[in-house]
Order: C-alpha cells, then sequence, then structure tokens
C-alpha cells in the first residue's frame, strides 16, 4: 500500500511552485497526496503583480474535521507558512502527528541571500525554531540556517567544520536530520549541500556548480524529491543526491523557457526524473 503524504504549502494558480509543483512529483513516485494549503497564490512571486489569500480560517477548520473522522498520514511536509498565527497552528498539529509515528519534514521557508522574506517577521523566527523541533528532517538553505541557529549571515559563508557547528545548534532544537541547501564554503568558490544523517550519525558534504539561471519553485522540486527518497528509505546523502541532480535536469532541460517566472512545467518532464 502507497504511503500517505500531506503537504502542508500554498497553492499558485499561475506557476509551478510549492503545492502545484510537489503534488505531480510525488504523485509520480506513486505516493498518496494530501494538501492543506496555507495560502491560495494568483501567480508566483516573482511577476510585478500577484495577489494572496491567506487561509488560517480554513486550516483551523480542516484540522478539526479531519481529526474527527481520524485521518492518519505517514508523513508530512511542511513548507511556505504566512503568518505567526500559522506557524503555530502547524507546529501544534505536527506535534500531535508526531507523537502518532507519523515522519515529519520541515522546509523552514523564511528568506535567501541574508535576509527574509517580505511579510517574514522576526518573531516567526522563534515559532519556526518550534516547528523544526519536532521534524525528521528538515532542509533550510544557508539564510534559513543561520537565523535558527543564530549565527550571523556570512557572504563568504562558513567553513566545513563551522557548517557542522550550525547542524549541530539546529540539532540541538530536536531536529534530527539536517541538509543545509546552498551553502557558501568560506575561502572557495565553490556552492554545496551539508548535512547530517541522525540514522547513520554522519556528516556529509555535496559540491555543486550552479546554473546560471534561476526557476522559482526548484526548491520545491528538490524537498518533493528529498521526501519520496527518504520514504523509499534511502540515506540521507543519496536522497540529497538524486534530489540535487533531478533540479539540475530539470534548469537544464528548461534554460531557454521565454517565461522563466512561472517555474518548469513538470507535467512535461516527469519521466525525466528517474533518469
Amino acid at each position: 500500500m502507497s504511503k500517505k503524504i500531506l503537504l502542508i504549502n500554498d497553492m499558485a494558480g499561475y506557476g509551478k511552485v510549492a503545492l502545484a509543483a510537489m503534488i505531480p512529483v510525488l504523485s509520480h513516485m506513486k505516493y498518496e497526496i494530501f494538501n492543506l494549503p496555507t495560502a491560495l497564490v494568483s501567480n508566483t512571486l516573482d511577476y510585478s503583480k500577484f495577489d494572496i489569500l491567506e487561509t488560517t480560517g480554513y486550516m483551523k477548520n480542516t484540522m478539526q474535521v479531519w481529526d474527527e473522522l481520524q485521518f492518519e498520514f505517514d508523513a508530512i511536509s511542511t513548507g511556505f507558512i504566512v503568518s505567526q498565527e500559522q506557524t503555530k497552528l502547524i507546529s501544534d498539529f505536527c506535534k500531535k502527528k508526531a507523537q502518532k509515528g507519523t515522519v515529519i519534514f520541515c522546509d523552514p521557508i523564511m528568506g535567501d541571500d541574508g535576509i527574509l522574506y517580505n511579510g517574514v517577521e522576526e518573531t516567526t523566527i522563534d515559532l519556526m525554531r518550534e516547528l523544526i523541533s519536532v521534524a525528521d528532517y528538515i532542509v533550510p538553505n544557508y539564510t534559513e540556517a543561520a537565523y535558527l541557529a543564530k549565527m550571523p549571515y556570512q557572504k563568504d559563508g562558513y567553513t566545513e567544520e563551522e557548517y557542522r557547528n550550525m547542524i549541530e545548534v539546529l540539532r540541538a532544537t530536536g531536529a534530527k536530520s539536517v541538509v543545509i541547501t546552498s551553502a557558501i564554503l568560506k575561502g572557495t568558490k565553490q556552492s554545496a549541500v551539508v548535512g547530517y544523517d541522525h540514522q547513520l550519525d554522519s556528516y556529509f558534504k555535496i559540491d555543486f556548480e550552479e546554473v546560471p539561471v534561476r526557476f522559482p519553485g526548484t526548491g520545491d522540486i528538490f524537498s518533493a524529491v528529498f521526501t519520496g527518497k527518504i520514504l523509499e528509505g534511502l540515506p540521507v546523502v543519496k536522497a540529497t543526491q538524486k534530489a540535487m541532480d533531478v533540479v539540475k535536469k530539470m534548469v537544464e532541460l528548461n534554460m531557454n523557457n521565454v517565461d522563466k517566472y512561472k517555474g518548469i512545467p513538470l507535467e512535461m518532464y516527469l519521466e525525466d526524473l528517474e533518469g
């Protein structure tokens, strides 16, 4: 029987990001997918205009209905969270499910390039620490990891040993396995993904060369593939490498797309996920 995964993330009406990116990937991987949107977004935020409808009241009512119906999930993956109230709501929900054996994945989406995204308040960071405290796997980028670990964001990055210290700070909150994407290695021009696998009690570093093009939603593709591969039983380093390979391939196949703001049209490339 296929595993049931609940995705808690926003849904864009125009563009392949968040739920619109993760659902086709994980469905193709033969998982039974359910979703709880944190917001309805008119289109990806890369465009000059957008509208966002926060769904906190709907989420609260839905969770109550699901509890009454005794719905359970094998795994929960959290992504973009709109408000402090939502962060607390989702944190409490995940804590309760984790106690029943649900595997919790958390992508603590808060910022990039050393700054928080518009609308994300400093108080959200403390609440996000509470959410990652119940997570089995967290996948922050370098900026988010620095905020969560209360360490300064340094433009020239950290050494591999310093990233290990950052990982230990994050693990001390309660997070088990940690994967930090877009890490900058001090003293080199190299980018890497660094992490720790709590099942194997081992650290790892995977170097990569950045492809000089940006698509929104690549982080969501990474999270989806990573989640799917972990639930297949792969160790963290192999799941991470697979997710990196898929993202790179998706970007390379779409480099010449005219409108990159709408993300990658995943449905056209699902067969390439296993390539």
